[in-house]
Parts: C-alpha cells; structure tokens; sequence
C-alpha cells in the first residue's frame, strides 16, 4: 500500500467517512480508498472539474485563494480540499458526519499529503 492510501485510510478509520480519493489537477486518480462500485475515474473527472470552476468562482469574486468546496446532497457530503497545486482530495461523508470533527481531520490529512508532493 503507497503512503497516500495510507493518509487516505487513516482520515477514513478516525471520521468514519464512505470513502476518500486523491486526484490529480488534471482530473486522473492518484489513489482511492472507496466503497465497492464507487467509480474511481468519474469522481476524479468531475472532482478536478468543479475545483477549477470554485477556483474561478472565489478568484472572480475576490474571495482570495479557494480552500474547500462543500456539497450538500439529501444522502451526504462531498468535500473537496485542493492539495498543493497538483491534487485535490474527496471525501465523502453520510449525513451523520459531524463537519466540525471532518474538517480538522481533513486539514491533517491535507498537510500530510501535500508535504508528499
């Protein structure tokens, strides 16, 4: 197992999340610790595309420098948190999550990864 599936599974076993991915910029994935029938691919795709878009968005509206993006659907969360310049981190919680507990874990894990690259 690499040391990012290590981070990745350590974030997963202390917050208790569906799954974690770590994809590159250019939307290809790095490593993924996800449910079975979790597409690997797709979330990488679509993960780089909607981290561009927010970045735009908070550049645009001069909100400085994009930190996370955070979607709220009726069944969970998706977070995704930038890594460096070269990755973004997804995570995906179930409506139990306690955020303020996730967020701190996904700060360490953030730092343990981009000290990675």
């Amino acid at each position: 197992m690499d040391r990012y599936s290590q981070i990745l599974q350590e974030l997963i076993k202390n917050t208790g999340l569906e799954g974690a991915s770590l994809v590159s910029a250019d939307g290809l994935p790095i490593s993924s610790v996800l449910k079975p029938g979790m597409e690997e691919d797709r979330i990488a795709a679509m993960s780089a595309a909607i981290l561009s878009l927010g970045e735009r968005v908070a550049e645009e509206l001069a909100k400085g420098a994009l930190e996370q993006i955070t979607i709220k659907g009726r069944d969970g969360y998706v977070i995704l948190t930038g890594v460096g310049s070269d990755a973004v981190m997804v995570v995906l919680a179930d409506n139990n999550a306690k955020l303020g507990l996730l967020l701190m874990e996904i700060r360490k894990a953030q730092e343990k990864l981009r000290q990675l690259f």
